[in-house]
């Protein structure tokens, strides 16, 4: 089956019908398709190892808690009006008037 091109896609993701036109991808032959072998047979050390590898962020030693609690509206428009990383934030403010050391 034959991609087609997608103009919107293509400008979101910055390529040109040139570009599209440019990439050779012929179809498998039914000879091509008939030699296939599964990844584990090819290549089985690097099947082993996608099998294997844990995705994503690896896990903290000291997990973050989730809690739910009521707080001033007025607060939270300040807080978050802080920027990126207001919730760091305010757990380090909760960590020092608790008198927590700081990680």
């Amino acid at each position: 089956m034959k991609a087609e091109f997608d103009p919107d896609h293509a400008k979101a993701h910055g390529y040109t019908l040139e570009d599209w036109k440019a990439i050779e991808s012929p179809e498998l032959t039914a000879e091509e398709l008939a030699a296939a072998r599964p990844l584990a047979e090819a290549a089985p050390a690097l099947a082993k190892r996608l099998e294997t590898a844990r995705r994503g962020r690896p896990p903290s030693d000291n997990p973050k808690q989730m809690v739910s609690m009521r707080l001033d509206r007025d607060l939270v428009v300040a807080l978050r009006a802080s920027g990126r990383g207001w919730q760091t934030r305010v757990n380090e403010m909760l960590r020092a008037a608790v008198g927590i050391d700081q990680k």
